[in-house]
């Protein structure tokens, strides 16, 4: 309801003529695929729409370097002016965030809210030599904060923005609060909330693209760009709790269709949950250590179920899986990672849930047959009836056609050796 709201006014709003629109974009978590998908469809609406200028209201971690420069590309070639606004009160722009702020055409934030910590992070551990008193920073290391510290350097030149400042945000992680990033030239307004933002706003030159701009905000209309759904669900499943809830349903599913083929419903289910899972991991960084950690848990689970291993399969399972979940993502380079009570969670339940009923699979399948052919082998007859035609014999309650290949008597007690049919073959037994 709310798209369709907003296609109406993208169509009727140029009749009205005089009213300026601005699109109005909101990036409320970490950076990653979602983000960029999403500030790039906003931007291209903009320009079809002819709008004034993108406001973009930003609270965020941090999040993935490559989606980082593909949102900051978008922004310094915009032909339209884009404001980045952090806000609510109690907001920030923290790594990847304050790239944002020094990319933008004009920086604003609400009191309340802070920027900086923008050194880059490696999702795999970088070694460092040290010594008793000193260490030295591996070449590796070396390589990507040079490369940022003239990334963030070229933006603020490239905006008349305090470039001090920005290097030491990256080489020495330093942050600043809102009033001290204004002191300090990092940023360009200071607002309460997006009303007094845009009167701030309203008659102020930017440079864009080589063309000096004025704003014209007083009057002008502003609509907000809500994602469509392949850009939610990109959201969704690059959130690193739920790509490692697909990840485990995927492993859960497969491994029990496995174990009983047929059931078909397992089966499906772990296709449908691992090729989610694979894709989740293709858009995100992940260690594959962790992954690694993860299914040799599972497996040490599962062999403390069929092999007596004394507890010992099962509590190297539950480590290794714990410490897997654990190493899988990595919360300073996405900005966020599983959850440790979810973690916790999926590991008592993977033990129990293995142990339990993997054991009660393992039961049905030795338990004693007691229907059908092969539960007459062996079973306890007596001989009814005897002629020159065959024999009857009363077996588990009922009266069956029978043939020997030695004489019987009736009331002897004999065994069922096999079923033809309707008829047993038995054998007489030694008293």
């Amino acid at each position: 309801m709310k798209r369709l709201l907003f296609l109406l006014l993208l169509i009727f709003l140029p009749l009205f003529g005089a009213a300026t629109t601005i699109i109005k974009l909101e990036i409320k978590s970490t950076i990653g695929p979602a983000s960029s998908s999403y500030l790039r469809e906003g931007m291209a609406v903009a320009v079809r729409q002819n709008a004034q200028m993108i406001l973009i209201e930003l609270d965020t971690p941090g999040g993935l370097a490559t989606s980082m420069r593909e949102m900051i590309q978008e922004i310094v070639n915009s032909s339209i002016p884009v404001i980045i606004y952090v806000s609510p009160k109690g907001a920030r722009a923290a790594s990847a965030g304050t790239y944002f702020l020094y990319a933008a055409h004009v920086a604003a934030m609400a009191p309340g809210t802070n920027l900086g910590a923008a050194t880059p992070v490696s999702l795999m551990p970088i070694s460092k030599i040290a010594d008793s008193n000193t260490s030295t920073i591996s070449t590796l290391e070396k390589k990507a904060i040079n490369d940022a510290m003239a990334y963030i350097k070229s933006l603020a030149e490239l905006n008349d923005r305090n470039v001090s400042w920005a290097l030491d945000a990256v080489q020495k992680s330093k942050s600043l609060s809102a009033q001290d990033a204004l002191k300090f030239g990092v940023i360009d307004i200071i607002a309460d909330d997006t009303k007094k933002l845009l009167t701030k706003l309203d008659g102020r030159r930017v440079k864009v693209t080589g063309k000096s701009i004025t704003l014209k905000t007083q009057g002008a209309i502003v609509i907000n760009y809500k994602a469509d759904w392949r850009t939610r669900f990109l959201s969704i499943i690059t959130n690193p709790n739920i790509a490692y809830i697909f990840l485990l349903i995927a492993i859960y599913g497969i491994f029990f269709e496995l174990m009983n083929p047929g059931s078909i419903f397992p089966g499906v289910v772990g296709v449908i949950s691992g090729v989610i899972a694979l894709y989740s991991l293709n858009m995100i960084p992940f260690n594959y250590a962790g992954l690694l950690l993860i299914i040799l848990g599972i497996l040490f689970i599962i062999a403390e179920v069929f092999i007596s291993g004394f507890g010992i399969l099962g509590i190297g399972g539950v480590i290794s899986f714990a410490f897997g979940s654990l190493l899988l993502f990595d919360a300073d380079t996405l900005g966020s990672s599983v959850s440790i009570p979810l973690i916790i969670a999926f590991t008592l339940v993977s033990l129990a849930f293995f142990i339990l009923v993997m054991r009660l699979f393992l039961s049905s399948r030795q338990a004693v047959i007691v229907t059908g052919a092969q539960q007459m082998v062996g079973a306890i007859a007596k001989v009814t009836k005897a002629n020159e035609k065959g024999y009857h014999v009363y077996c588990h309650g009922e009266r069956w056609s029978a043939k020997s290949k030695v004489k019987l008597k009736v009331d002897q007690r004999v065994e069922v050796v096999k079923l033809s049919g309707l008829t047993l073959e038995v054998k007489p037994i030694k008293e």
